[in-house]
């Protein structure tokens, strides 16, 4: 898949840019005005895809853009059919290419087994707006440990493809924020080795960040991305629903970590002049340059998250609105 005060870090750091950025520092207001949740995009052959979560009548929304800046939400459904293993529920899709020119959709899903949680899945196709056809295996599935969501994949420098989650701990309903008010669970972020299908795992998954006391209940929707030899972690911390849910992020010098996090988050509620409300569940794209992310369209009412786009820089593990 942020709140509280805004978050530019240029009053603390001056920062520069090495790639060229969207046209503003944020979009003029939402981009897409309608429900849709944990966005996630890829340009391909010049043209922008988002997926976002489900929102009733398609399972994998989608939306496209010509320039990053004017979307429109299209009528498909980049996953017509959900796999064997869940009941539907599906979250916080990401989309890859592999190097065979096809693409790996990786998605949350409640599970069948126990449909208070979720697993990640994977789905592939030819094309990037599908349709997806999932596996029937569950990608990550830690029933005893709450679950999987939030899964992204990333394209190390020498080509090793890796996918980030989050294991979901706060499902477990321990109770309070988010069923996780007493921080009896932990909710790491995990990072799994996959081979060049993009699906096959390679290795055990491994911890490379967890919650700590700033966090809340929980922190959630990673999106790793690699600038100038700095690995940059982004993910979103407290409940999705209060004030407090922001975009922060963390960084290393290796992929496995270990991971920093910055000292203040990156986006927060009543940032852009007081227009943000909530903002979190960022990805950032390949290149560093480019994020989207979802924001309330009214504080303190979670059922209509806009997407948003942004520019960003990444200069010396600091992250810059830009």
């Amino acid at each position: 898949m942020f709140f509280q005060s805004l978050l530019l870090l240029l009053s603390i750091t001056t920062f520069s840019s090495q790639t060229p950025v969207a046209k503003r520092a944020y979009s003029n207001g939402p981009v897409i005005t309608s429900d849709f949740a944990d966005p996630a995009f890829i340009n391909v052959g010049g043209t922008y895809y988002a997926f976002a979560t489900t929102n009733g009548a398609q399972n994998i929304q989608i939306a496209t853009s010509p320039d990053f800046d004017t979307w429109t939400v299209t009528s498909s459904d980049a996953l017509p059919s959900i796999p064997s293993w869940s009941t539907g529920e599906t979250w916080a899709p990401d989309v890859i290419q592999i190097a065979d020119g096809s693409f790996v959709l990786y998605f949350a899903a409640a599970s069948s087994a126990n449909t208070n949680m979720h697993c990640v899945g994977t789905a592939t196709s030819s094309t990037v707006e599908g349709p997806y056809t999932a596996s029937d295996t569950a990608f990550a599935c830690p029933l005893d440990q709450g679950g999987a969501i939030d899964p992204a994949g990333f394209t190390d420098s020498d080509g090793s493809l890796y996918v980030v989650y989050k294991v979901d701990g706060n499902s477990l309903g321990g109770g309070g924020t988010c069923g996780n008010g007493d921080g009896a669970y932990s909710t790491p972020i995990m990072l799994q080795g996959v081979e060049a299908d993009g699906v096959t795992l390679t290795g055990t998954a491994t911890q490379i960040l967890d919650r700590g006391t700033s966090d809340g209940p929980l922190i959630e929707a990673p999106s790793l991305v690699l600038a100038s030899g700095t690995y940059y972690l982004f993910f979103s911390s407290n409940c999705y629903n209060g004030p407090e849910y922001d975009t922060s992020y963390a960084t290393a010098s290796a992929v496995g970590g270990p991971y920093t996090k910055a000292s203040s988050p990156l986006l927060v509620s009543g940032g852009d002049g007081g227009a943000l409300n909530s903002p979190g569940s960022a990805t950032v794209g390949p290149a560093g340059a480019q994020m989207v992310f979802h924001s309330d369209s009214v504080a303190g009412d979670s059922s209509l998250r806009q997407m948003w786009t942004a520019g960003i820089s990444m200069d010396g593990g600091v992250v810059s609105i830009s």
